[in-house]
């Protein structure tokens, strides 16, 4: 069940000195605090675990920063819970200017295994330093490109991406840090899509995202995704082949969205 949680971490999914005139803005207008998003993991009829991402409903300072606190908890349900006990939470403080990560904090409890850690990056000197929870003591540092996005943030910029300028084949490359290792992707719009969802059928843009090399993943267009063809951006449907057989996350419950999302 472990490796059904760390390809979900994908999805949530992809210098020496920096001036100021360097640093990116995104203006965006697909979500805002207080949105709350669930997802069913499943593998066909069989409920496996859940994803409930939330933005806190009020913006917070990490770094001297406005940032989003988004929290993602993932857990295993039903049967899989029996056998297979996941209770993890990843944090994120993303920067309301730059929608990148400015603190990352990971708790993860999966069977008899127990790990917590803050990320705290620091942009203009392209570092990510590791730090452990209980003593608040410097681990490592680590060197990172720019603009390198956390398996939190990176979902969020995926919302902030205008697909329907795109030609289809068209890819976006994004950077992201996770489990002390960079990894480069590029999100390849694959064009438009009607998804069925359990509140009716939606307009889609289809993603692929390029995976790079890894155990998990059967090959490097592994996962597809269908995000909203709306303001809000929203990925409604996931399709993951995993070297273990196959995994699927739907929607399931929303609100607190910045814009109307219509179904069909």
């Amino acid at each position: 069940m472990r490796r059904v949680f760390y390809a979900s971490a994908f999805l949530f999914s992809v210098m020496s000195f920096k001036t100021a005139e360097r640093e990116r803005v995104i203006e965006q207008n697909s979500f805002t605090t207080g949105e709350h998003i669930e997802y069913r993991v499943h593998y066909g009829f069989v409920s496996a675990a859940e994803a409930i991402v939330d933005v806190d409903d009020k913006f917070q300072n990490a770094n001297g920063r406005p940032c989003y606190k988004v929290n993602i908890v993932a857990r295993t349900v039903g049967m899989t819970d029996w056998f297979t006990k996941v209770r993890d939470v990843w944090t994120s403080y993303i920067d309301s200017s730059t929608i990148l990560p400015q603190q990352f904090y990971q708790k993860k409890q999966e069977g008899n295994y127990r790990n917590e850690q803050k990320i705290v990056f620091n942009h203009n000197a392209n570092t990510a330093k590791q730090y452990d929870i209980d003593d608040d003591n410097e681990k490592k540092t680590f060197k990172v490109p720019d603009n390198i996005q956390d398996v939190v943030s990176g979902y969020y910029y995926l919302r902030t991406i205008d697909f329907s300028k795109m030609n289809v084949g068209e890819s976006v490359p994004v950077t992201f840090f996770f489990e002390g290792e960079v990894y480069n992707m590029r999100l390849k719009y694959r064009g438009k899509e009607v998804v069925k969802t359990k509140f009716g059928k939606i307009n889609t843009f289809k993603i692929t995202p390029q995976l790079p090399k890894n155990n998990f993943f059967q090959d490097e267009e592994s996962v597809k995704m269908w995000v909203t063809d709306d303001a809000n951006k929203i990925p409604v449907r996931a399709e993951i082949e995993l070297k273990i057989g196959s995994i699927a996350l739907d929607i399931r419950k929303f609100g607190g969205l910045k814009n109307p999302i219509k179904f069909n």
